[in-house]
Formats: structure tokens, C-alpha cells, sequence
């Protein structure tokens, strides 16, 4: 009896134990893809460095969690990023820290740390309890030149820049504001038992163009919202890219060639949404006149995307999320007539390729954001309110509307 009653309690510390490793997971809260340097092309001004300056930063995050780490980035770099010091904060409603919430962030318990040329670089976990949905402020000073960054570059989000020094634990000196993602890539958490993220892979009606600057009203904001409220324990990481597309490098590599760093290496994720193919269609088949023509043409490096090679695609991506065990809901192309490269070649392969991702079956679910967002007199546009202008990228109505499309149950 007493053998037993030894055995009994080595079984339930045993399991105790598995317990506690399971609430200890890291799941991604936030993300944004990391780009390569671009050189100015027409209004779109060229990637910044950094030298002797501290950039402040601010985040939503998902799903909440007791302890937390940043994912670092100099993925793109050529050569070594020193970063002199990093701190955070929880954050308040205009991105300010919020005094007694900051902490140093360190690495090998270490102030400072030299990332690498072209490697990413995880901090130490932080001892910092974040809330769902809630805001934290990420400062880091650079003490040499960065050369171009590596930086997420539609931020919808104002990020602080200063006058030459460490501001990371004093009064803010600004020099200018921008709206990027300087070196940071990623937020994880130490959430409760079950928490599970899902990331969406797409291209910048994902990046929120069109939404409101600082208000968190880019469509995958709004999902996490929702699944706050509905499920909760939900990490909603947005990898959209301006400018991406599914078979062709141009704005960051192709959904096809990041789709491991992007997607299967984030921490916890469990689903992941696929809303990309309006760039593809858009390069290969709009009619282009003036200085940026021969830009778009140099876009196309996969070729000619038909309904044939996106379907392709497509399937490469679902299979691959397969092997490892994820969930895949595809989205549908929203509409396009009347954006700067809209074309009826196009929209013949749009209309096609929605065919088949809503009959095919060969995703696990599917969301129709082209009903939602389709004018019902005119289905080749977004209706009138939805778009931001450009008959493109949504507005903060039209990105409510997508995700008022989505079905709970996709999640459950």
C-alpha cells in the first residue's frame, strides 16, 4: 500500500509538472514581416537608417499572457546591429509609457546586445503581465550607424524617433515621427493553458491601408476583438505585406518563399488565414503608363499569374501548413475595379480563382470577403464607404465588414 501511495504521488507530481510546461507555452501575441531595404520609387521614399538615436514603438497585442519576449530582426542587414539598450512598457491610450510599468529588456542577461547581419534574435523572457488587448511601448537606442533597416514598412503606427541619444529611460528629445516597424518582428507571451494563435498571411488590405492611423482598425485588429470576446486565448498575428503576392519577390519575398519564417515558425499557431492574389493579378495584367510602368513590370518575377499557377500556389501553401498539423481557412479576392491597376483579364482570373476557393474544399474553411465587401449592383467593385478611396484597400467601415463575415465556428 504504501509502494502505491508512492507511486500515486509521483504520478500526480509528474502530471502537475506536465501541466505547468503546458501554461508556460510561448504563443505569438503581435507580429509584422520583416522587409528588405528598398530605394526610393516615385512618392515612396527610400528605407531609413538609424545612427545615435532612439526609436519608441508602440504594439496592441492579442491574447494576454505573465511573461513576454520581443522577436528581434536583421534579417536584411549587412552588417552586425548593435542595440545599446532596450526597455518596455505598458502603454497608455497615446502610446506613452506608463510610469512603475518599465522594464529592461535584456539578452544572456545582459543590457546590450550585436544581432547579427541577416539573423533574427529573441530577448530574454520579461517579467511583464499584459493584458489582452493592450498596449506596450518598445524603446531601443542605437548607438552606430544600422545602415537600411530592417522594418515592416506600413506601420499604421506612429513611431517616435529622437534627437541624437539614449532616450530609453528619460524624457523624449522627438526628431521626427514615422509610420514603420524598426527591427522588431514579433511579441510572444506566456499565456494560459490553451491559448493558440493564428496568423494571417497576406498583403496590405491585411496591413490595414486605408484604416485609421493609431487605432488599431486594420481588419486583423478587429478579429482579435472578436475573438476576445467569443473565445478568447487567441493570438492574431498579422504578416501581411504592402505590395506582396503569392508567386512573385517585389514587396518582401513571395508568400511562397516565407511562408516557414512567416507562418510555421511563429510560437503556438494552430490556423492560419490565406488572403493574397490581388497584387498578382493586378501586376500581371494592369496596363501601366509613366515612370513606374518598368517598376511593375520588374514586379512579375514568378510569371504570369493565371488561375492555373495561383491554384497552384495555393496548394502549396495548404499542403505545406498540413504537414504540420495547422488549420487553413482561404480567403476571397476582394473586388478591384476601378484601383490603379485593375484590368477585365484580371478580373476574369479574380472571379475564377474565388471559384475555386469556394467549392473546392481543399482549405479546412473558408472566408468570403468578397461578399462583403462587392457593391451588389456592381460585384467587380467594393461598394461605396468600404474602400478608402482607391477602390482597393479598405476602409474602417469596410474592414468591420469583413470580419463581420467570419464565422465564429472557423475558430472553435
Amino acid at each position: 500500500m504504501v509502494v502505491l501511495r508512492r507511486a500515486l504521488g509521483l504520478v500526480l507530481v509528474l502530471m502537475g509538472l506536465a501541466n505547468a510546461a503546458r501554461a508556460a507555452e510561448w504563443v505569438q501575441t503581435w507580429g509584422a514581416a520583416p522587409l528588405p531595404p528598398s530605394q526610393a520609387m516615385g512618392p515612396l521614399p527610400a528605407t531609413p537608417g538609424f545612427e545615435n538615436q532612439t526609436i519608441r514603438q508602440t504594439v496592441r497585442v492579442s491574447v494576454g499572457g505573465s511573461r513576454l519576449r520581443i522577436r528581434f530582426s536583421n534579417e536584411y542587414g549587412t552588417r552586425p546591429l548593435v542595440l545599446g539598450r532596450a526597455r518596455i512598457a505598458l502603454a497608455d491610450a497615446k502610446g506613452e509609457p506608463i510610469p512603475g510599468t518599465e522594464h529592461e529588456v535584456l539578452f544572456s542577461g545582459q543590457p546590450g546586445t550585436t544581432i547579427p547581419a541577416a539573423s533574427p534574435y529573441l530577448s530574454d523572457p520579461i517579467d511583464l503581465p499584459v493584458k489582452a488587448l493592450s498596449s506596450l511601448s518598445i524603446s531601443l537606442y542605437l548607438p552606430q550607424a544600422t545602415g537600411p533597416c530592417t522594418c515592416h514598412g506600413t506601420g499604421m503606427q506612429t513611431a517616435f524617433v529622437s534627437t541624437p541619444g539614449d532616450f530609453t529611460a528619460r524624457t523624449f528629445k522627438l526628431k521626427q515621427t514615422v509610420e514603420l516597424r524598426a527591427f522588431i518582428a514579433g511579441i510572444d507571451v506566456q499565456a494560459a493553458a490553451g491559448a493558440r494563435a493564428v496568423v494571417v498571411l497576406g498583403d496590405s488590405i491585411s496591413d490595414g491601408v486605408g484604416s485609421t492611423v493609431d487605432a488599431n482598425h486594420r481588419w486583423p485588429d478587429l478579429l482579435a476583438d472578436a475573438l476576445d470576446k467569443d473565445h478568447g486565448a487567441w493570438g492574431v498575428v498579422n504578416m501581411g505585406i504592402s505590395g506582396n503576392q503569392v508567386l512573385s519577390d517585389g514587396a518582401g519575398q513571395s508568400a511562397l518563399a516565407r511562408f516557414d519564417r512567416d507562418v510555421l515558425s511563429v510560437p503556438g499557431v494552430h490556423t492560419v488565414i490565406l488572403f493574397e492574389g490581388v497584387n498578382d493579378l493586378g501586376i500581371s495584367y494592369g496596363h501601366f503608363e509613366g515612370p513606374m510602368a518598368a517598376v511593375f513590370k520588374t514586379l512579375a518575377t514568378g510569371g504570369k499569374a493565371t488561375r492555373e499557377s495561383l491554384i497552384a500556389g495555393y496548394r502549396q501553401l495548404i499542403a505545406r501548413a498540413h504537414a504540420r498539423g495547422l488549420k487553413v481557412i482561404a480567403a476571397t479576392i476582394t473586388p478591384y475595379a476601378g484601383a490603379a491597376y485593375y484590368s477585365e483579364e484580371g478580373e476574369a482570373v479574380r472571379a475564377a480563382l474565388n471559384s475555386w476557393i469556394r467549392t473546392a474544399h481543399e482549405a479546412d474553411g473558408v472566408i468570403d470577403f468578397d461578399a462583403a465587401m462587392r457593391d451588389p449592383a456592381k460585384p467587380t467593385q467594393i461598394r461605396d464607404g468600404y474602400h478608402a478611396g482607391d477602390h482597393l484597400h479598405g476602409s474602417d467601415a469596410g474592414y468591420r465588414a469583413m470580419v463581420a463575415v467570419i464565422d465564429p465556428s472557423l475558430f472553435k
